[in-house]
């Protein structure tokens, strides 16, 4: 199995190349090389265009599993593969959108993200099923368990991606990245049952363009000799971190295509974009030398600094009442201080975002706090504190949705000021915390709530937590 997949993607490499090459023979030409400027060294704490990884040919490969929800279902339910699937959201709770689709439902126009009566509307015989995070979870870990047998720099970019740094391995593994890929994605498919995209560079940013550039279950070399044309030639949204505003910018001064961003000048992409500009005219070059973070097994995240704990929910019906509203909040504070104790962290910082039910206008208050915490109900008085003094909570101002968020964080071994008079009630407060976070490891997060969480009937039986999704890792986390 793994000579096929080496000889497909061998004869694939070829193919591409030749059919590149002719495609955009001429425009290399218009393309001179502009004269090398330096770019920021740093960005959001990450290395970009370093010196020290000019001259060295890093292997880095970035894979992608393929519409990962719904390969996962199909692989857990064999009766569903080969029929138009889509993983929707739970429409009783107003969530009721496309989450992921199947290859049988992206040929027949159903996008992601669309509403699922807009999806059944296009494929009438669309098979809706609710999303399981914690079997998706599941075969995420599955998934890096396989990388690990390879490589111990991987990182996660999401639960269904992630960069593998093969530098110091390949060697040890025969010294062929075309038939580590190849063995790779085999494995993937025969002991999971899902499929992958496999991009190969010698930086992040291109891996990821050649995991991307062909799909499903392909393997796509971006190398020194070849990404003039196979990068440089896609529109510039293809390039990691170009969304619709910043292409509508670059469009604005007549960059199009990944190519132009690369050969245009340093000094008006910075007029245009900010200090951005000239990361991106970075990665649009091939000078991106960010390293692999490694993934921390202990903390199952990539070993970062984190900077917030956050959770937030579309509320199931519109919310226009006092006691809906100091529902969900207490509901979405219990979530965010259980982790914040999880993680040993205090915040000096809550903050609250607030979504209109009229116009879907959001904006968010916050407010600092005299002395650092992850007492839920500290969290939760100061989050309903700040929503009470910005919102009527009447039927006319209805709303949708609401965010609760603590940042500026200590560690909880971190000192203190003390106060002149002991504060008795903050010790039982954290005590009493201690206490349920006890009770719900053993029993689950459900197994006991605060009596203002039960004013919404709603929301009774609903495990925030337990549902909430971490995504994708930003590039520029410090």
């Amino acid at each position: 199995m793994v000579c096929s997949l080496v000889r497909r993607a061998s004869v694939c490499e070829h193919s591409f190349s030749k059919e590149i090459e002719t495609r955009c023979g001429r425009r290399r030409g218009a393309m001179a090389a502009t004269g090398e400027v330096r770019v920021p060294e740093t960005f959001g704490g990450r290395m970009i265009g370093s010196p020290e990884g000019a001259g060295e040919r890093r292997v880095i490969f970035h894979s992608d599993m393929n519409a990962f929800y719904a390969s996962v279902e199909q692989a857990e339910r064999p009766e569903l593969r080969g029929v138009p699937l889509v993983v929707g959201g739970h429409e009783e709770l107003r969530h009721g959108i496309v989450l992921a689709k199947s290859a049988q439902a992206k040929a027949a126009g159903v996008k992601t993200g669309e509403a699922l009566w807009e999806a059944r509307a296009k494929c009438p015989g669309l098979v809706v099923v609710p999303p399981r995070y914690e079997v998706y979870q599941a075969y995420s870990a599955m998934a890096r368990r396989i990388y690990y047998q390879y490589t111990d720099l991987v990182e996660p970019f999401g639960l269904d991606e992630a960069w593998l740094d093969l530098t110091g391995s390949l060697p040890l593994l025969g010294g062929d990245p075309a038939r580590t890929a190849a063995e790779i994605s085999g494995r993937i498919k025969a002991e999971l049952g899902c499929t992958v995209s496999v991009g190969v560079s010698w930086n992040k940013i291109f891996a990821k363009f050649g995991s991307d550039f062909r799909k499903p279950d392909a393997i796509t070399f971006i190398t020194p000799q070849n990404y003039r044309c196979r990068v440089w030639e896609a529109p510039v949204s293809e390039l990691l971190y170009v969304g619709a505003a910043t292409r509508a910018k670059l469009h604005s001064s007549g960059i199009d295509r990944i190519g132009e961003l690369a050969c245009a000048s340093p000094e008006l992409l910075r007029r245009r974009l900010g200090k951005i500009g000239l990361v991106l005219r970075a990665f649009a070059r091939g000078e991106d030398a960010t390293p692999v973070k490694p993934y921390d097994q202990a903390r199952n995240e990539v070993d970062r600094t984190v900077k917030s704990f956050g959770n937030g929910l579309t509320a199931p019906h519109d919310i226009v009442s006092a006691s809906d509203a100091k529902a969900l909040v207490y509901l979405l504070s219990e979530s965010v201080a259980q982790r914040l104790r999880e993680a040993r962290f205090r915040a000096s910082t809550v903050s609250i975002g607030v979504r209109s039910a009229r116009d879907l206008a959001s904006y968010s208050r916050q407010t600092t706090l005299r002395r650092a915490t992850n007492v839920t109900g500290v969290v939760a008085r100061t989050a309903w504190g700040l929503l009470a003094a910005n919102e009527p909570l009447d039927g006319e101002h209805p709303l949708r949705g609401l965010h609760v968020r603590a940042s500026n964080l200590e560690p909880c071994d971190a000192p203190q000021q003390l106060e002149l008079a002991f504060d008795a009630r903050r010790r039982m407060l954290e005590d009493l915390d201690e206490t349920i976070d006890d009770l719900r490891r053993r029993f689950g997060n459900t197994c006991i709530q605060r009596g203002a969480e039960l004013l919404d009937e709603s929301l009774l039986g609903l495990d925030i937590k337990k549902e909430n999704v971490v995504h994708p890792v930003g590039y520029f986390y410090d």
